[in-house]
């Protein structure tokens, strides 16, 4: 089973939320060409990031925990991962603002937006010779500041609020890629290239990363959301 262990976690992370989404109350099937372009979009930046970074050395995967198939130095799982995790977390998202209207937290857009800005800035500056904690740090510096100021968005709040509660997810996925629980880790990462603050086996950055991913896909699946309501109206 060991060679299935990403595949398995991808597979754990998506099943339920993929047979929920034909529920009569959610219908979340209905969006997803919407959602397939809107983590495509992400996955293109990302996905290079990722290249870039394996390529390097920053991160690199033990392929003992994969399938061994391999594109661009990527395991094929690293591939699903882009649309896997996105979907899960969207599906989350669009669940819980159908059900709870969480309206209500976009009056903490701006806190939560200066904040960030304020926090990924001073660690750019002060990280700046380690290569996952400053792309992080500038990537999600750049998608918030698109997201408040170029596209005024009116859910970053909203959105914020929903990726704590999706960290519940996130710390038993990411755990076990980073090695809670196994032997070994799925993906480990160049030391002098992080920060070295943990959760748990996690590097703080994953978190900071997922964040800024989970927001693009957002922004872009309201957005091609919007216009397939608009092509068949």
């Amino acid at each position: 089973m060991k060679p299935y262990t990403y595949l398995l976690v991808e597979f754990f992370t998506i099943v339920v939320c993929f047979i929920y989404s034909f529920d009569k109350r959610i219908q979340f099937h209905r969006h997803f060409g919407s959602f397939l372009k809107a983590s495509f979009c992400v996955a293109i930046p990302f996905i290079a990031w990722d290249v870039w970074f394996t390529s390097h050395g920053v991160w690199w995967f033990d392929t003992g925990y994969t399938v061994g198939i391999s594109v661009l130095g990527l395991p094929i799982e690293e591939w699903l991962f882009f649309f896997c995790i996105p979907f899960s977390c969207v599906f989350t998202y669009f669940c819980l603002d159908k059900f709870f209207r969480l309206d209500w937290a976009n009056k903490y857009s701006s806190l939560v937006v200066w904040f960030t800005l304020l926090v990924c800035l001073q660690v750019a500056i002060i990280f700046y010779d380690r290569a996952y904690t400053l792309v992080t740090a500038l990537a999600t510096l750049s998608i918030i500041v698109f997201l408040r100021f170029i596209a005024k968005v009116d859910w970053i709040g909203k959105a914020s609020f929903v990726f704590l509660i999706l960290m519940l997810g996130f710390f038993p996925v990411n755990g076990v890629l980073t090695g809670t629980g196994i032997e070994s880790p799925v993906v480990n990462y160049d030391p002098n290239e992080i920060l070295n603050v943990r959760m748990l086996t996690i590097p703080i950055e994953d978190a900071v990363y997922g964040y800024a991913q989970f927001l693009l896909v957002v922004y872009f699946f309201y957005l091609f959301k919007k216009r397939s309501k608009q092509a068949s109206a």
